[in-house]
């Protein structure tokens, strides 16, 4: 256990540029997070990364636990096999039973508290490392699916972190870390915290046998629009990507990121009176919406609109800084921004 712990200081120093998470808070959640191996009918083996949620309670993504013939749950030298478990395959989030796990279970957040911008941190098992790694980010979206919301962050994972924790900046866990959009510059999405509560309460299962796919899984055409715009905006495809997000707001036209992907696609095509509509119908759903007020600031400046420019690097500035210096340096206004 010692080892561990020099092992995650180490990692929590070399993660501390951007300041979160504290040491403090880091060693309150850090021994709630365990790896979760598994053993197909093939005999592969294969890793996952889980959150304890409740006593003897930990949550992890069913595509971790999919059809496994064995399941193990462990923190450096300590193993533990579960008893019994909850499953709601549609939302790819499950909940492992054990019989005396001495592992305290972390203080769980609220999905109405989350705030664009907020800075928040992961913590998981990336790589299959057997020491769960932090990454910082921010929260950049929330997209209304069901009874909740999931989350969008900038905190990185990757393989072996499927089922690993997004906390706030007081270690209340947010959501649960569970798939990325393909490329090189991903998008990272957690499940709200809100499904693991209800999930708490649910009946037990007798196997890990998926009775569906999980929603990001389906096909492209009954993916969640938040999903379908990601590969025309990775690609650059602006036709298309006006296509599917005008298909959005028709169906949620009280949502703000609809109409920011509306607005943003019509900014890249030029039509900029267009764009300023949207991308202010977007701000005006959201008023913590800065990459909507980011996309508005470019328009500002083709136009010349100091004015406009300072406003709105006032108002980046106070969400998210690093946005705010990119904005600047973009624009090429220096001081007169400030």
């Amino acid at each position: 256990m010692q080892k561990i712990i020099v092992a995650c200081l180490i990692l929590l120093c070399c993660t501390q540029v951007s300041a979160e998470p504290n040491q403090d808070t880091f060693m309150k959640v850090f021994f709630s997070v365990i790896q979760i191996h598994v053993e197909d009918k093939n005999g592969e083996h294969g890793v996952g990364s889980g959150i304890v949620v409740s006593l003897n309670h930990i949550a992890t993504n069913c595509h971790v636990l999919a059809n496994a013939r064995g399941v193990l749950a462990s923190q450096g030298e300590e193993n533990y096999r579960p008893v019994a478990l909850q499953a709601d395959w549609k939302h790819d989030l499950c909940i492992l039973r054990f019989d005396d796990l001495p592992l305290k279970p972390v203080p769980l957040g609220n999905i109405a508290s989350i705030k664009y911008e907020q800075a928040i941190f992961a913590l998981g098992h990336s790589g299959g490392l057997i020491v769960p790694s932090p990454s910082v980010g921010r929260i950049k979206a929330l997209y209304t699916l069901d009874d909740s919301q999931i989350i969008r962050s900038s905190a990185r994972f990757s393989m072996g972190a499927s089922g690993s924790a997004l906390f706030d900046e007081e270690g209340n866990l947010l959501g649960i870390n569970t798939f990325k959009s393909p490329g090189r510059n991903g998008f990272f999405y957690a499940l709200p915290v809100d499904w693991v509560k209800k999930l708490i309460s649910a009946p037990e299962v007798a196997v890990a046998t998926a009775s569906e796919k999980p929603f990001w899984d389906a096909p492209e055409e009954q993916r969640p629009f938040f999903m379908r715009v990601v590969p025309y905006l990775q690609a650059e495809e602006w036709v298309s990507l006006k296509n599917v997000a005008q298909l959005w707001t028709e169906q949620e036209a009280n949502n703000a990121e609809s109409w920011y992907h509306l607005g943003l696609a019509e900014a890249r095509q030029h039509d900029e009176t267009a764009a300023l509509r949207h991308l202010s119908k977007a701000l005006e759903l959201n008023s913590q919406h800065a990459d909507a007020l980011y996309e508005l600031g470019l328009i500002a400046a083709s136009h010349k609109d100091k004015i406009e420019m300072q406003r709105i690097n006032v108002a980046l500035n106070q969400l998210n800084d690093e946005m705010a210096e990119e904005f600047r340096k973009t624009v090429g206004c220096g001081e007169s921004c400030q």
